[in-house]
């Protein structure tokens, strides 16, 4: 994700706020700090893992509704700036992704911004801000599977959270979790994985709504494959290493007894 992020520092948007993220997620040239994240998240495979919307104010609701809304900052968190008073509320202004934090600073990459100080965003910038700052509202934490780096004392303990209280970079970063592949029902699911079985499972994932191929599903599986579980595991409510793109029995079986008979 934060990779990702980082590929585009030096990006300029053109005239009239036409920018490539925007348009990735189907959205007019707008302001577009919020469509930055959420594209990035898109093309990283981190879909569902923040929310797609282009207002800051949304996206703070999202995490707070799924109870991962913090005061404090987390390596990869999505950090909502606005002060309760400003003209969009609380966290409602702008927004970026936290790549490290100190006991005084966070350092930020963000979309349709500067790095004059100045309130005309034009493209994607390295910022550092101060963390004590009333601008700084909140931090939305996205549910990666392979954990979560975080200054929050309320959340040391949890599983697959490193607990940083002054000072944590990308560096401190778990790594990824790699996709395995499975065995269900005497079939194999995964990378790797040949047979009708998948395109019969991508088909499936296309009539609940979870589609990220840009071609038909296809005997051979593919990232396409993994990103789609991986948001049907999501939109049943499945979190963290239970959502990492590759079935469970469990998960395979409901998929079938609900969209088996649509294909």
């Amino acid at each position: 994700m934060l990779q990702t992020a980082r590929s585009y520092l030096g990006y300029h948007e053109g005239a009239g706020n036409q920018n490539r993220f925007s348009a990735a997620m189907g959205r007019p040239a707008e302001s577009w700090c919020a469509d930055f994240v959420a594209a990035v998240a898109a093309e990283s495979g981190n879909a569902g893992r923040y929310p797609d919307t282009a207002s800051c104010s949304v996206a703070r609701d999202w995490f707070e509704r799924r109870g991962r809304l913090s005061l404090y900052p987390a390596i990869g968190a999505q950090v909502l700036f606005g002060t309760p008073e400003g003209p969009y509320g609380p966290g409602g202004e702008h927004t970026g992704l936290v790549l490290a934090y100190t006991s005084d600073s966070i350092t930020v990459v963000a979309g349709n911004t500067n790095n004059d100080g100045s309130a005309n965003g034009d493209g994607v910038y390295r910022r550092t801000y101060q963390r004590r700052s009333r601008y700084v509202n909140s931090y939305g934490y996205p549910d990666f599977p392979e954990g979560l780096v975080t200054a929050d004392p309320a959340w040391r303990g949890r599983a697959g959270v490193r607990y940083f209280g002054h000072q944590a970079d990308e560096s401190d970063l778990p790594a990824p979790l790699i996709p395995r592949q499975v065995v269900i029902d005497g079939r194999p699911y995964g990378p790797g994985a040949v047979g009708d079985h998948i395109t019969t499972l991508g088909r499936m994932l296309v009539a609940a709504g979870c589609s990220h191929y840009t071609e038909g599903p296809g005997p051979v599986w593919g990232p396409a494959d993994t990103e789609s579980f991986r948001q049907y595991q999501l939109s049943i409510g499945d979190t963290g290493a239970d959502a990492d793109g590759i079935p469970g029995p469990r998960q395979l079986h409901r998929l079938e007894a609900d969209y088996g008979d649509q294909i």
